[in-house]
């Protein structure tokens, strides 16, 4: 029965400039452009998907068709794609809005302070300063939803969920460990492996890897050569600059902010969870007991939603 809702649930992809880079965006919901709208018909609300590491929003389709339906389709449900991980297509329009300083080119946009700003300029641009936010970071999506929080504070973030999030220590974490090297010492071996390797493959033989995994939307720029760099450059930089937990913005911000923690989350372990927990016991932090992997959006899209969902069906009505 979830299916068939979901199918309904028209996801309307788009490309804006942003921070001098093409920038995709996918919109759940039939609200496509919050400025234009008949101020009747327009939402007074935006939840706003900020993905984890690689930065594709397709990944989140199911879950952002699966938490608009949860929600009564009352809210339009949108995810941006990290600068550097798609571009439009030949025949697809690139929307800019004109003389707007936030279109304006950002340093190191691939990077992970480039990122941040990136969704910053992203939501003071191309979404109303009337329209109030609900925020979803997973994973480094999370600590880019606090520094968010912590940068641009004239948003009206009324609340923020941080999934599985890779806020501190991140090098340090069982992942961590392997994925340091890795992304630090050797991405340049890993750069000429993916151009040696995936530069000449068959574009039939990728998409065919692709849709073994995913089924939504196509995902035609996840083993693009320049993607899985950009991948690994940000990735190198999560390890080096995500290391001391961010308590001030944490406490400043307490009340609007519900943290998801798993019991089998190589990124963020349960010792993650037992600290901030001690350090904030009176915060909304919640360790999720179904042991959803911290890939969640591959196979438990329905599952997440739900937790989402049920928070915003119970609160947002007293606000």
């Amino acid at each position: 029965m979830d299916s068939e809702i979901k199918e309904d649930i028209p996801v309307h992809e788009e490309f804006v400039l942003c921070g001098g880079v093409e920038t995709q965006i996918l919109k759940c919901g039939p609200w496509t452009d919050l400025f234009n709208e008949q101020s009747d018909n327009r939402s007074k609300l935006l939840i706003f998907i900020i993905p984890g590491n690689p930065g594709f929003s397709p990944f989140y389709v199911s879950f952002a068709k699966a938490l608009h339906a949860l929600t009564n389709k009352r809210f339009p449900v949108w995810a941006i794609t990290y600068a550097g991980f798609a571009w439009a297509r030949k025949d697809k329009k690139v929307l800019t809005a004109l003389n707007d300083p936030n279109t304006q080119e950002i340093k190191d946009v691939y990077g992970l302070n480039g990122q941040i700003e990136h969704k910053i300029a992203f939501l003071r641009t191309y979404v109303p300063k009337e329209v109030k936010l609900i925020l979803i970071g997973h994973s480094i999506g999370s600590y880019i939803a606090l520094q968010i929080l912590k940068r641009a504070p004239e948003l009206p973030v009324i609340h923020t969920f941080l999934l599985f999030p890779t806020i501190e220590r991140m090098s340090e974490s069982p992942n961590g460990r392997i994925a340091t090297p890795l992304l630090c010492w050797f991405r340049y071996v890993l750069y000429a492996a993916n151009y040696l390797i995936l530069k000449p493959c068959p574009e039939k033989i990728k998409l065919l890897l692709i849709k073994m995994a995913f089924q939504e939307i196509s995902l035609t720029y996840l083993l693009h050569p320049f993607c899985l760099a950009n991948a690994a450059y940000l990735g190198g930089q999560e390890m080096m600059q995500v290391v001391k937990r961010d308590d001030e913005i944490i406490k400043e911000h307490l009340s609007k902010l519900t943290f998801y923690y798993s019991q089998t989350d190589p990124w963020c372990p349960m010792k993650y969870y037992e600290d901030i927990k001690k350090a904030f016991p009176e915060g909304d932090i919640r360790l999720c007991e179904k042991k959803i992997p911290h890939s969640f959006v591959i196979h438990f899209s329905q599952e997440v939603a739900c937790l989402v969902a049920e928070w915003l069906n119970n609160n947002l009505s007293k606000m």
